[in-house]
């Protein structure tokens, strides 16, 4: 059995920061391959393991869910900064006009049952966590 050096475990595994959930499968189950693997691993695969695990702690870290119980308004405010778009080009057309969509992200505006269906659909989570 031939051990792979370190340069040839990252040319064959490409590791790089996480954009998005398929690459998030992908050096998941790579680690968890090191992870569970049941003899020793060498230095080389050792660092590799290191390595995968910073950068899948890297994308949980920059797409945790908001904390437990936060307001609708917190919540939305998170969704429209996880998008990357702003405020007013995704709410606008749910929410009205600009100040309406800055009374609804301070929790000064409720939201009502059809935007909350709307942001919904929207984000593809329950529209009850905007209420």
């Amino acid at each position: 059995m031939t051990t792979q050096t370190y340069e040839e475990l990252l040319a064959e595994t490409l590791p790089a920061r996480i954009e998005n959930h398929e690459q998030y499968d992908v050096f998941h189950t790579r680690f968890g391959e090191l992870f569970s693997r049941r003899r020793q691993l060498t230095a080389a695969e050792s660092k590799l393991k290191d390595l995968l695990g910073l950068l899948i702690q890297d994308y949980d870290r920059r797409t945790a869910l908001p904390r437990e119980g936060c307001s609708p308004a917190e919540l939305l405010q998170f969704l429209v900064d996880e998008s990357g778009k702003s405020a007013s080009e995704l709410l606008s057309p749910i929410l009205g006009q600009r100040s309406h969509v800055s009374e609804a992200l301070s929790g000064k505006r409720p939201i009502s049952a059809d935007q909350a269906r709307k942001l919904g659909e929207l984000f593809h989570v329950k529209p009850g966590l905007f209420i």
